[in-house]
């Protein structure tokens, strides 16, 4: 699908570790061969069987700094002592050609693509359906040391306070599912997200994750 105004959308696809996002993405990409996923880039080494251009684009400390002050960023951040970000070049060339491009990308780096491209950009939330999947699904990895997965956790649940700045919400309770009204939404371009949270979401998020947000 490509965009019937002219230009593309930039669809950012969020949520806490273990909502199942990346898979989202994956499934939602195939519903439209033309779009185009947005490859972050990043200052640390490579790991393991990780390819450059496929899993990240490996770049030098002074590299991705000279790309970020020369607003070559389009958003980044400093995690960990490495820089992650997303190219500039990675998402405008492909909103002018009318493309859906999708970012699979933190909530930190979600809010600076809403701040610097504005309607352009579509910030869809990947809710999973309850705290207790959320850990479960993280420790069923089997990757991660416990301080790791309890350090996920505790990222999750301020990545869930920000749920209120996203423009749409979809709960990934069933997959298929998921992906059926995400691709509903990404059509019709409809931010959600105010009317979930006032029928029912408010409640759903108290009772399945034990978060109150601010009214």
């Amino acid at each position: 699908m490509s965009s019937q105004q002219g230009r593309g959308l930039a669809i950012v696809v969020s949520g806490p570790s273990g909502s199942g996002k990346t898979t989202l993405v994956k499934r939602l990409m195939m519903r439209s061969p033309g779009s185009h996923f947005s490859l972050s880039a990043t200052s640390r080494q490579l790991r393991g069987d990780e390819v450059d251009g496929v899993d990240y684009r490996y770049l030098s400390r002074m590299e991705f700094t000279g790309l970020r002050d020369g607003q070559g960023m389009l958003e980044w951040a400093l995690v960990h002592g490495e820089f992650y970000g997303t190219p500039r070049s990675e998402v405008l060339p492909y909103l002018q050609e009318g493309r859906l491009v999708f970012l699979d990308i933190d909530v930190q780096g979600g809010l600076q693509v809403k701040a610097a491209l504005g309607a352009e950009a579509f910030l869809l939330y990947v809710l999973p359906p309850d705290w207790r999947t959320l850990e479960a699904r993280l420790r069923s990895r089997k990757t991660d040391a416990e301080a790791s997965i309890r350090k996920r956790l505790a990222n999750a649940r301020w990545e869930l306070e920000q749920l209120p700045s996203y423009d749409a919400v979809v709960v990934n309770a069933d997959l298929d599912r998921a992906v059926e009204e995400a691709w509903a939404l990404i059509e019709a371009r409809h931010r959600n997200l105010p009317e979930w949270l006032a029928d029912g979401g408010r409640a759903y998020l108290r009772d399945h994750f034990e978060l109150e947000l601010p009214s």
